[in-house]
């Protein structure tokens, strides 16, 4: 299916989302860069626009004014449900985020630090509603997007186990604390602490500290 309306151009960096609508326009097409200002100054600038076309969306959108991140994952399926469909960029590996966009809709992924030749080439593909992605390689990132979403929610289960006190001395241990340290800022004794860690263990179905850590910052923000 090929899209018509024009395309648009969703990006933070002025020089790559500048540069692409001037050699789109340069081929005939009505190609419309739109500087990234705030998640919901997209979606109005997508709305107003009729008909929708064809969105060429970076996934990593800088911040805006109140220094939240822009996070263009979740705006594929908002800009779809306007009516356009979704060239997905992005210039990080992170095969769960490029696999969420997907998965919410997005048509086609494209690297942001491919060739600038091949961007061209992969919107005028998408254009014509053809995917320049290998076979089989769309359904692989969604897959693992959902099996990454699959362990968050195993692991977020687990936390919920867990006692405020055990969060809060995980979060401790997960923030560098040893145990004694833990102990003197709850005021307690080393052997409660202990106590409270190997409940945090049992509950979470981890043999160590590290293991436990390790679960708490997949869903914490942490490496």
């Amino acid at each position: 299916m090929t899209a018509s309306g024009p395309v648009l151009i969703v990006d933070d960096h002025e020089l790559v989302g500048s540069s692409l609508a001037l050699s789109l326009k340069a081929e005939g097409e009505d190609a419309r860069f739109f500087p990234v200002r705030s998640a919901r100054g997209v979606l109005e600038s997508a709305e107003r626009i009729s008909p929708p076309g064809l969105a060429v969306l970076d996934l990593d959108l800088g911040r805006d004014a109140e220094g939240n991140r822009i996070d263009g994952v979740r705006l594929v399926g908002p800009i779809i449900g306007l009516g356009w469909k979704v060239v997905v960029l992005s210039g990080s590996s992170d095969a769960g985020r490029i696999g969420a966009a997907l998965a919410a809709g997005g048509f086609v992924w494209v690297p942001k630090n491919a060739p600038f030749p091949t961007l061209l080439g992969a919107i005028r593909e998408a254009r014509a509603g053809r995917s320049v992605m290998p076979p089989g390689r769309r359904e692989q990132l969604i897959e693992m997007h959902l099996a990454k979403e699959n362990e968050r929610r195993d692991v977020t289960s687990k936390l919920e186990k867990l006692t405020q006190r055990e969060r809060e001395v995980l979060a401790l241990l997960a923030a560098g604390k040893r145990a004694q340290a833990v102990a003197e800022h709850f005021v307690v004794s080393l052997a409660t602490v202990r106590t409270q860690i190997r409940a945090v263990l049992t509950k979470l179905e981890v043999g160590s500290q590290l293991e436990a850590v390790a679960l708490y910052r997949r869903t914490h923000g942490g490496a």
